[in-house]
Formats: structure tokens, sequence, C-alpha cells
């Protein structure tokens, strides 16, 4: 049976996506990662509207609480991602849903050490054209505290340290760096 690369043609009563090449599963990947940004994004300004930014950030982050937890649990023992060192920590956050949607760089200087520089962010881009300063509690509450719950779902023990948040000056630095480190 010959692949399919989109779904042109007549409808298919026995269709499954395993009909799809790898290409075209990895561009429909890639869409529904930014479909789940743009939901998240579009709830969030609504909660905001409504009710202001100070509730839309703690919405946000009581469901990341549940939600990343759930994706963890799932993703890691999909793909077999197992282990207590930084390392494991990096290997997950490239298996991330929302990671699509960006641009990063991680250097693993070794098993217990790295840096995750993140030097395209949509939603950063988003609220610096929106200029209220939203970024600031944004990305220094409720994606430490992501970032943080990510770390020690693997160890405890695994610190997350700020190196650059926003609110940016130069815009042509990167978005925000963050270290990965555990003593032993």
């Amino acid at each position: 049976m010959k692949e399919l690369t989109d779904y042109s043609g007549k409808f298919d009563p026995q269709f499954s996506y395993d009909k799809f090449t790898k290409e075209t599963l990895l561009k429909l990947l890639k869409v529904y990662s930014e479909y789940m940004l743009r939901i998240d994004g579009s709830w969030y300004l609504t909660v905001m509207n409504k009710w202001g930014n100070n509730e839309a950030l703690d919405c946000d982050i009581k469901v990341l609480e549940k939600g990343i937890l759930w994706e963890m649990q799932t993703i890691s023992s999909l793909l077999n991602v197992h282990g207590d060192d930084v390392a494991t920590v990096m290997k997950y956050i490239q298996l991330r849903p929302w990671v699509w949607n960006l641009l990063y760089d991680i250097e693993l200087k070794n098993p217990n050490y790295a840096v995750l520089t993140i030097n395209h962010c949509p939603t950063l881009l988003s609220m610096e054209k929106e200029g209220t300063g939203r970024e600031k509690r944004l990305c220094h509450e409720s994606e430490a505290k992501n970032l943080g719950t990510t770390a020690h779902f693997f160890n405890p023990n695994i610190q997350v340290i700020p190196l650059k948040l926003p609110p940016r000056t130069d815009y042509s630095d990167c978005c925000c760096q963050w270290e990965f480190k555990l003593d032993r």
C-alpha cells in the first residue's frame, strides 16, 4: 500500500494516521503543536480580558500543574525516558509538545549540568508586541515553575536557575536562558 502525503481524493472509511508518510506525520505534529499553543493563548487572553492578568496567570499555573504531570508521565513512559540526571531532563524537554514552537539550544556540559537557551519564543514575541509587561510575571513565575516541575519529576535535587529572563532590552538576544544542575 502506498503511503499518503495528504488526504486528497476519495473518502477512506478505513482511514488511519499510519497511512501517512513520516514527513506528513511530522508536518501534522508541528501543526497540532501550534494549535495547542494557539488554544492556550486564546484561553489565557479570554480569562485575562474578563478577570485580569493576575487571575489568568493563577489559572494558567494551576492548569499547567495538572497538565504537565500527565504530559510527563505519558511521554516519558511512551518513549522510555527514565533517569535521574540533568541529561534525562534535557532529553525530555526535547520531546515536549510545546518545544515544536520554539527555537532553542541545549548545551549539555556533563550529565549533571546543562544550559537551555530559548532563542525564539512566539509567546514572548506576542507579549512584547502587546507592550503591557505581562512577560515579566509569566516568564519569571509560570515558566520557572514549569521547568522546575519538569526537572523535579526526574530528580527533586535538580536546581533550575534563570540566567536571562525578560524583559529584554536587546531584542537580538535570546528570549530566556536557564541553568540546570545537579550536585552529586
